[in-house]
């Protein structure tokens, strides 16, 4: 049996019954929805209102860039993006399935969050992480 993958940030929650989900932290003053734990609220300053929620797995690209250089051992070209989720949530991650070409990335384009292992690797104590990245969504 296979150890379990581990999440890559902390955000990310693998239950040991489910699936996995990206957690983020909706103020109860506003409605605005950040990632990472927080006590205060960044958008209108409201304290001790954070709840933690599941966000949605779809959304719409809001914005990318093409890396062509990065750290060694990672493969370029590759997308980064920022992305809408459907709650309005704003959140940052890899665009997977389009080829790294402008004319095969739209704004707007509606995406899904899918997980899958991050760089399919062991860190030095044998862990493998699990990550999250975006995709276009099947229409």
């Amino acid at each position: 049996m296979s150890e379990p993958l581990l999440p890559a940030v902390p955000f990310l929650k693998i239950p040991k019954d489910g699936e996995p989900f990206l957690e983020g932290h909706r103020c109860g003053a506003c409605g605005a929805t950040f990632l990472g734990i927080r006590q205060v609220c960044s958008k209108c300053g409201a304290r001790d209102q954070m709840q933690a929620v599941k966000l949605p797995n779809s959304g719409k690209l809001y914005s990318y860039s093409i890396v062509y250089r990065s750290f060694p051992g990672i493969e370029v070209p590759y997308i980064s993006a920022i992305v809408d989720l459907d709650d309005g949530t704003c959140i940052k991650g890899n665009l997977i399935g389009v080829e790294p070409e402008p004319e095969n990335i739209e704004f707007d384009m509606p995406v899904e969050v899918v997980f899958g292992d991050a760089l399919s690797r062991k860190d030095r104590d044998g862990n493998a992480y699990l990550a999250y990245f975006f995709q276009p969504k099947a229409h």
